[in-house]
């Protein structure tokens, strides 16, 4: 029990330096735009060093896409929590549309305008979104009770995963309903083979 509490205290000391570090860079990037801003100021806002900048986060654009593991989490959570009876597209597709939804509300859609602003921003979070689908991947794998994941697995992550990336800018659920209907249409048949 003694040993815990310094764990304890070093563990919320880390998370107010990175709550100190995020707010200090989210003020900076919005008053300024993210390219006007430098790790240096942002340290210096946070009262840390940059040194710590980038020990919690690994480059500058991770500071605007802090909750890259909480998407990654729901987004396993949207097929792995699914109800009896709900398709793996009809699952992520409700998820990709209540993802929208969060980012239309405020302080998102102010960030949400910084990013769209700011080409490196916009290949950051393509490629952060990219990313989970070897988490994808491996959750539909092991849906379908696989050792292996199968080519129409790999195919299917890859193309469900950039439905969202389409629907950025034009009507969110006219374009996820095109993509997944589209993408379903080849799904429906190794989806029932294996159901």
């Amino acid at each position: 029990m003694v040993n815990d509490a310094p764990v304890g205290r070093r563990e919320r000391k880390k998370a107010a330096t990175r709550t100190a570090i995020l707010e200090a860079a989210t003020a900076l990037f919005l008053e300024r735009g993210f390219d006007a801003v430098t790790v240096r100021e942002i340290a210096e806002k946070a009262d840390v060093t940059p040194k710590t900048v980038f020990a919690h986060f690994p480059c500058k654009e991770a500071l605007v896409f802090s909750d890259e593991g909480e998407r990654h989490d729901r987004l396993v959570a949207a097929v792995t929590g699914r109800a009896p009876g709900i398709t793996i597209s009809e699952a992520l597709k409700a998820h990709y549309l209540g993802e929208i939804a969060a980012l239309n509300t405020e302080p998102m859609n102010q960030i949400v305008a910084l990013m769209e602003g700011t080409p490196s921003l916009i290949e950051y979070a393509e490629k952060m979104w990219l990313r989970h689908e070897d988490a994808l991947i491996e959750t539909l794998t092991d849906e379908f009770g696989l050792a292996e994941p199968s080519d129409e697995i790999r195919f299917y992550a890859r193309f469900a995963l950039q439905i969202p990336l389409m629907a950025r800018h034009d009507d969110p659920e006219t374009v996820i309903d095109v993509g997944f209907r589209l993408l379903d249409q080849g799904w429906a048949s190794y989806d029932h083979a294996r159901g």
